[in-house]
């Protein structure tokens, strides 16, 4: 009864912070990053009509930093809620963020999908991006390798993913009882939610491997 509470309580705390990061990223998106590109438009057309080569190559210089601004307030907000998500699905959102992925630690990730995709509701489609997000990262921290390989297997009932890299791997066993991985628990108990399951296997030098299984049938 004690265990079911925790859960219960573990859920409503996930959930409620996935609002919360949401409700920041439109902000971000429709809010701050639309008043930058206002003023970015509205400098622009101030240096149009500067005279003064010193405050033009000044006006210059702000008007690309603000241009710079925008881009990373932008990509920040794809990092906190992929709008692509809802209109696109799963697999178009974590493309998207792949992209900003490479560009950011400079791992190549290798995408691959087999089978049709099958349309998930949004907890579950967030769930798995989170999920797929942390694994990615943890690749970029720890891996030690220049690329890896996230395939989807879209099933009849099931969505299966792999992430796999070819890094210098850990020992698992030792990272469950010092619990220096917190990242794994955080994927295991998102996919917990929505029905589904981790499962993570490494070894010194052997790279690792993550497999997240979601069944997608209502």
């Amino acid at each position: 009864m004690e265990l079911k509470a925790i859960e219960h309580a573990s859920t409503y705390i996930i959930q409620s912070q996935e609002e919360e990061i949401k409700r920041i990223a439109l902000e971000l998106h429709e809010g701050i990053s639309q008043n930058l590109y206002s003023l970015y438009t509205g400098l622009e057309f101030l240096q149009s009509g500067i005279n003064q080569p010193d405050l033009q190559g000044y006006a210059k210089e702000m008007s690309t930093l603000l241009s710079r601004t925008i881009q990373e307030v932008r990509l920040l907000s794809v990092e906190l809620y992929p709008s692509t998500l809802k209109t696109l699905g799963i697999f178009a959102a974590l493309k998207s963020y792949i992209k900003l992925f490479i560009s950011t630690f400079g791992v190549i990730i290798h995408v691959e999908s087999q089978g049709e995709e099958r349309e998930l509701t949004e907890h579950k489609s967030l769930a798995v991006f989170r999920t797929c997000q942390e694994a990615l990262i943890n690749i970029a921290k720890y891996a030690d390798t220049s690329e890896a390989t996230l395939s989807f297997t879209w099933e009849e009932k099931t969505l299966k993913i792999d992430i796999k890299d070819k890094g210098i791997g850990f020992d698992l066993q030792k990272a469950i009882e010092t619990n220096s991985f917190k990242g794994i628990a955080a994927m295991k108990q998102r996919m917990f939610i929505v029905g589904g399951d981790v499962h993570l296997s490494s070894g010194k030098g052997k790279g690792t491997n993550i497999s997240i299984v979601l069944p997608i049938q209502e």
